[in-house]
């Protein structure tokens, strides 16, 4: 029996980061983690791209576009999306969820989902590497090794 995973040898590859502007202070450190990451697992500075978007809503929108223009072979998402006290909190983090399933099922490329769902600011703060460790972070090992497997799928 064949057992075939990824892994983060020598990943290569260019890398598309979306990222959300809203709720910025945690989503800097989301990006930064993210960045981090991909370069120190082999991936060229010169071959991560970062896109700001307005707001979570909007990351589909970019993703998609990224992955029709065939120019990356991985693209992640990132955001923070706090709990409030009406549905909207909801609303965005379930059409956000779903934009990028749709993305992820289309198998372009891999499509990585690194949104935060939190009840408050502190939570956020607490998972873009304050104490928790960097959801950015972990979003990109997941990229690097989404891809990897990609390639051996070929």
């Amino acid at each position: 029996m064949a057992v075939i995973q990824g892994d983060f040898k020598q990943v290569h590859g260019k890398v598309a980061i979306v990222v959300s502007r809203f709720n910025e202070l945690v989503t800097k450190s989301l990006a930064a983690g993210a960045a981090e990451t991909l370069v120190k697992f082999g991936i060229k500075e010169e071959d991560i791209d970062t896109y700001w978007v307005p707001g979570a809503f909007e990351i589909g929108f970019a993703a998609k576009k990224l992955v029709d223009s065939g120019k990356y072979d991985g693209i992640m998402t990132l955001g923070a999306v706090i709990k409030g006290e009406t549905d909207h909190y909801a609303m965005i983090i379930s059409n956000v969820t779903s934009a990028v399933m749709e993305l992820n099922l289309a198998g372009k490329v891999p499509v990585t989902f690194g949104m935060l769902t939190t009840e408050n600011i502190d939570q956020a703060l607490q998972r873009s590497g304050l104490k928790a460790g960097n959801e950015g972070s972990a979003t990109a090992q997941s990229l690097l090794e989404m891809m990897s497997l990609q390639e051996k799928i070929g």
